[in-house]
């Protein structure tokens, strides 16, 4: 199901089908540096990402991850959407591509098409952003689509520090974050 469309961009629900791509996607080594090792090695591993996953989030929240596909060709590039994870208050956007497209705006593109949909569409209040301290290219598209740096959180098993950018806010409400502060 088509969710979202841009100039050059078309961003739907993942399905099943994605799995080799999937499995790609999560494999290459900027995806394990930047976002995490998610354990996908093989097609069925892909598969059951997949379903837990983004089919699990569309099917409880009414978003996900979509994958982006290139409007002219088909070609799957990467993925983008919003994330509710349990460990935010707040609805996260997210975003990965394969690294042969980088640096042709893509990213920008379906990130702020997902914002406009989380917020238009959606009704979202507030879109947070999370990223690793040292991804400089995933900092200057949250900057670009208009998140700015809040603080650095703790986050995962390990307690590992990551960034969290928001919206431009209120004083009054960067007085009481609801996020643990380091």
């Amino acid at each position: 199901m088509n969710v979202l469309e841009t100039e050059r961009l078309t961003l739907r629900h993942l399905t099943i089908d994605d799995a080799s791509f999937i499995l790609e996607l999560l494999n290459d080594p900027s995806f394990i540096q930047n976002i995490g090792d998610r354990g996908v090695r093989t097609i069925d591993d892909a598969c059951a990402y997949i379903s837990n996953g983004p089919l699990a989030s569309y099917e409880r929240f009414g978003f996900g991850l979509f994958l982006v596909e290139l409007k002219e060709t088909g070609v799957s590039i990467g993925m983008c959407g919003l994330i509710k994870r349990d460990a935010l208050p707040d609805v996260d956007v997210g975003f990965a591509f394969l690294p042969q497209f980088w640096g042709t705006g893509y990213a920008f593109e379906s990130a702020s098409a997902v914002m406009t949909y989380g917020r238009d569409t959606l009704g979202l209040d507030r879109i947070v952003a999370i990223v690793s301290p040292d991804n400089d290219g995933s900092i200057k598209v949250l900057q670009k689509i208009g998140l700015t740096f809040e603080r650095m959180i703790h986050w995962g098993e390990d307690g590992s520090e990551i960034k969290l950018f928001g919206p431009p806010e209120t004083p009054t409400a960067l007085a009481n974050p609801p996020y643990a502060e380091k």
